[in-house]
């Protein structure tokens, strides 16, 4: 088989439902997460048997060998999970299926995340476990939105950027939101005028500048080239895949807030989306949508920016050229509704997304969109990023 042939395609996704934190209580976190699997596989067309590798990232504790055995995969040649919290390793996740398959190590490798946060009360309580907690906490960073809410004062003192354009990304969030039945925020538009009166969470974030906290898993299915050329689905090709951080970065704001003063005020994408768009051989200007993890409104602009979608300082007339909103915008982005209004998974929903829009099946579909990128969680460390296309 020839490199070619052995370039990774994702054929099948799958999702449970998304409820509300604390939503799913009839069923454990496992259960729905193979639930998950199994729909995406049904989706590739892909026997549970073929299955012979996993992939996860943020401590998942949906452990590949009791999938394994669950789903009834005769072989586990390969199971891998990226270091790091929350979303840096959504598409790290995807990166390290790919690199199984690239190598040879495994032909169907499934990269899934599932999330119950009302079972395993994720938010709510103060993690002392975490040693790097010990350099926030005594200023009463508890939690990403304080911890996150330094690095976006920074970017706006910096840059003159203000709140209208944390607005326009919350409202096109919630916009796409209400076109798709399964994003939780469906049928509940929001006025600029709501957005401006939310509570403040931590300055400068409102309510409706930080994701939600849900239930609910997702799951891709990656095999071959050569193998999805007889497959159901459309295939989507990962023309790029990359995981990593900026030097010095170390905790970044989760953990220490000592990063290189030149890149305090960054998502730490800037090398990564250089790897990226060099691997996949396009530029931004190339890029037809994209789904960028916006666990909060304003890390967004700063990807908008590390990413060369627009110059530093600027992507505040960015987004206020209506250049995100679909279906006019020259780049929509976080089609479904993203994290804001869809769903919180960790950011794989979002890798969902971008394969719907290149299936041309979104709920909000760009038009022959060929090319999309999608980022791992924005500002920590490692972060991670993909770019997908259709041939």
């Amino acid at each position: 088989m020839t490199p070619q042939d052995r370039s990774p395609c994702i054929v099948g996704i799958g999702e449970s439902e998304f409820t509300k934190w604390g939503g799913i209580m009839d069923r454990s976190q496992f259960q729905i997460t193979a639930e998950a699997v199994r729909t995406a596989l049904a989706d590739a067309g892909i026997a549970a048997k073929d299955v012979d590798g996993f992939s996860s990232f943020s401590n998942d504790t949906n452990e590949a060998n009791l999938m394994q055995v669950t789903l009834g995969a005769e072989a586990l040649r390969f199971s891998a999970m990226q270091w790091g919290g929350g979303g840096g390793g959504s598409c790290g996740a995807v990166s390290l299926a790919c690199a199984a398959i690239e190598s040879g190590q495994a032909e169907v490798v499934v990269a899934y995340r599932g999330l119950c946060q009302g079972q395993t009360r994720r938010y709510g309580r103060l993690n002392q476990a975490r040693v790097q907690g010990n350099f926030v906490h005594p200023f009463g960073m508890f939690a990403p939105p304080q911890m996150l809410a330094m690095q976006m004062q920074r970017f706006m003192h910096e840059t003159g950027i203000t709140h209208d354009a944390m607005a326009e990304i919350a409202l096109n969030a919630r916009a796409n939101a209400n076109r798709n039945p399964r994003a939780l925020m469906y049928g509940k538009p929001m006025t600029r005028e709501q957005y401006f009166a939310s509570r403040w969470i931590a300055e400068p974030f409102r309510l409706f500048d930080c994701c939600l906290e849900t239930d609910g898993a997702c799951a891709l299915v990656l095999t071959t080239s050569s193998r999805a050329r007889d497959l159901p689905s459309k295939p989507v090709h990962v023309l790029a895949a990359a995981q990593g951080s900026g030097p010095g970065w170390g905790t970044g704001p989760l953990g220490s807030h000592n990063m290189p003063a030149a890149d305090y005020a960054t998502t730490n994408s800037r090398r990564l989306a250089t790897e990226l768009f060099a691997k996949a051989g396009v530029a931004p200007k190339d890029i037809d949508v994209a789904q960028i993890y916006d666990h909060f409104s304003g890390l967004v602009l700063m990807a908008l920016e590390d990413y060369g979608f627009c110059a530093p300082g600027e992507s505040g007339e960015f987004v206020a050229s209506g250049a995100i909103r679909w279906p006019d915008g020259r780049m929509p982005i976080n089609t479904s509704g993203g994290q804001l209004s869809e769903a919180y998974v960790h950011g794989l929903s979002l890798v969902n997304e971008g394969v719907r829009q290149l299936r041309g099946t979104s709920t909000s579909q760009v038009k022959d969109a060929r090319t999309c990128l999608v980022t791992g969680g924005l500002g920590v460390s490692p972060t991670s990023g993909l770019i997908l296309g259709v041939h």
